[in-house]
């Protein structure tokens, strides 16, 4: 293995196009990863139990099991950043595959250079296993003071544990949405533009389509149970973006 900037890290690629396939490889094990590859759902959530990578660059259109069905497999057992590949342009795609808990979509023809540069934007933001409920949480654990968590009506955001729950009952968010709501909730009242949230959540040199934000909100506030007609957390700033607290 090579000592690039990702050489501590597990990399899986699943696509059925072996050419495709070979450029993503190639150009992860040059930045110094260590990449398995798939060609089928089956094969790529077989390897992903096994070698638990860090990231899954994810073709929706697979044969046999789908993209949106091997990501929501995923999801189940693993907290890999996805990177959903999509041959299909149009929003409807990129709306389902993000919402089964891919973390960020590339739209087929793209620069294997851009797909690297994202991944490693992503891999630079810390990275928390799955988490458990409180129930299971390790009694070795020392809880913070209740003060520390954030109350927002029947939600509430405790960013030490990484918890979330509404009325008592536990929401889990993928990373990058729990990393969304984090820092909404930290600054109450403040209007964030959606290049705010990319320079803050996905970290400020990450490139792509700003529109990415829109879904993940879309995703929270379903988890949430919050109806963005009569948002109850999570409010939307007409022209500029969004915010939490009162309305």
């Amino acid at each position: 293995m090579t000592g690039g900037q990702g050489a501590r890290f597990r990399a899986l690629v699943v696509d059925d196009e072996p050419s495709l396939v070979r450029a993503v490889v190639g150009y992860l094990e040059r930045d110094g990863f260590l990449v398995s590859s798939a060609g089928t759902g089956e094969d790529a959530l077989e390897l992903a139990r096994r070698e638990s990578p860090d990231v899954v660059v994810l073709d929706l259109g697979l044969p046999g099991i789908d993209g949106i069905e091997v990501c929501r497999a995923l999801r189940t057992f693993s907290d890999a950043y996805v990177v959903m590949l999509t041959a299909r342009a149009d929003e409807v795609d990129k709306l389902v595959g993000l919402s089964v808990g891919a973390d960020d979509y590339v739209t087929k023809p793209f620069s294997p250079r851009e797909l690297i540069a994202r991944i490693r934007t992503m891999l630079r933001r810390p990275h928390i296993g799955v988490r458990t409920t409180a129930s299971e949480a390790p009694s070795s654990i020392t809880r913070e003071p209740a003060s520390d968590v954030r109350r927002f009506g029947a939600l509430t955001v405790d960013p030490v544990a990484r918890e979330v729950a509404v009325e008592g009952r536990a929401v889990h968010l993928t990373k990058t949405e729990f990393d969304l709501l984090d820092e909404l909730s930290g600054h109450p009242r403040q209007a964030y533009t959606r290049r705010q949230l990319i320079d803050r959540v996905w970290q400020s040199d990450w490139v792509g389509d700003e529109h990415l934000v829109d879904i993940h909100v879309g995703n929270v506030r379903r988890k949430l149970g919050d109806d963005p007609r009569a948002p109850r957390y999570i409010r939307t700033v007409r022209g500029v973006g969004y915010r939490m607290g009162p309305g």
